[in-house]
């Protein structure tokens, strides 16, 4: 299996930057319960205007996740642009008889979501000088995280889909796997778990263009309660860089892997919604 993706900085240290870039195109490999082994580093990269030194802070940072996560970068490849981008191309191993998809969830499972939302709204907030050191020290931990040991964990269970996170936000992501499985996906409000002052940056505005791309796309097959919150509604689209796993298993499964996740630190995990019978949206947020 293998996987393709980079994008444009989020943060302003070249460093932390080529982190959360491995870690976001090594997420791919992840959701399906593979485990990656080699990549190629991709840079796109203006002729003139740089910082010296900026490219291999960046290189450096992808590096040092490569390393944590047993992935040896092979080589690599650049291209001329005018805007800064950078990635990986991933290769990675899985069992046959245990390749996790997006699609399978079943009638009666639970969703399990292994990260927090709200990173593209927060780092929308820090490009406008709008972001605390320490909103945005969470958001940087949260981005920069593998989900190596979440995959790890899934496996452990009766995973029947899963997928990462990202660009398309929550709902976008859930699509599929609700259209792909025949079933709806029930998401309560109140579940989601939220970085901290994302519901705040969202009201004062902090919101990426990607989210309103978002919510225009998906939310004619969506069915959003008349009590839901617009910051949640909103945050449910956020385009999220690096983010968590959702994992569609079995109501007690769903429950033994949040309590082995938390019981390895991670007490932002949450389950945070259900499979119900098909109904006339694939999805419902309420």
């Amino acid at each position: 299996m293998s996987t393709v993706d980079f994008f444009t900085p989020v943060v302003d240290d070249p460093f932390v930057y080529g982190q959360i870039a491995a870690a976001n195109a090594l997420s791919d490999i992840y959701a399906m319960g593979g485990t990656p082994r080699t990549a190629l580093n991709i840079v796109c990269w203006p002729q003139s205007g740089m910082p010296p030194g900026m490219l291999a802070e960046i290189l450096r940072g992808g590096s040092t996740k490569a390393h944590e996560a047993g992935v040896a970068i092979v080589g690599g490849h650049s291209v001329a642009d005018e805007e800064v981008k950078y990635g990986m191309a991933v290769s990675g191993v899985v069992d046959p008889k245990r390749v996790v998809r997006n699609v399978g969830a079943r009638v009666g499972d639970l969703l399990v979501l292994t990260k927090p939302l709200g990173t593209g709204i927060l780092t929308t907030a820090l490009k406008r000088d709008a972001l605390s050191r320490h909103q945005y020290a969470a958001a940087v931990r949260v981005m920069a995280t593998l989900n190596a040991k979440a995959s790890r964990a899934m496996l452990r269970y009766d995973v029947h889909a899963a997928t990462d996170v990202t660009g398309f936000g929550l709902l976008g992501h859930a699509m599929p796997m609700a259209e792909g499985s025949g079933v709806t996906i029930v998401f309560e409000e109140t579940d989601l778990p939220l970085l901290e002052g994302t519901v705040e940056s969202c009201r004062a505005g902090m919101v990426p263009g990607g989210a309103g791309r978002n919510r225009s796309f998906f939310e004619p097959r969506i069915r959003i309660g008349e009590d839901v919150g617009d910051e949640v509604a909103t945050i449910a689209f956020d385009p999220e860089t690096s983010g968590g796993l959702l994992v569609a298993l079995p109501e007690k499964d769903a429950i033994a892997l949040l309590g082995e996740l938390e019981a390895e630190g991670n007490l932002e995990a949450a389950i945070v919604g259900r499979v119900v019978a098909a109904s006339d949206v694939p999805i419902v947020l309420k």
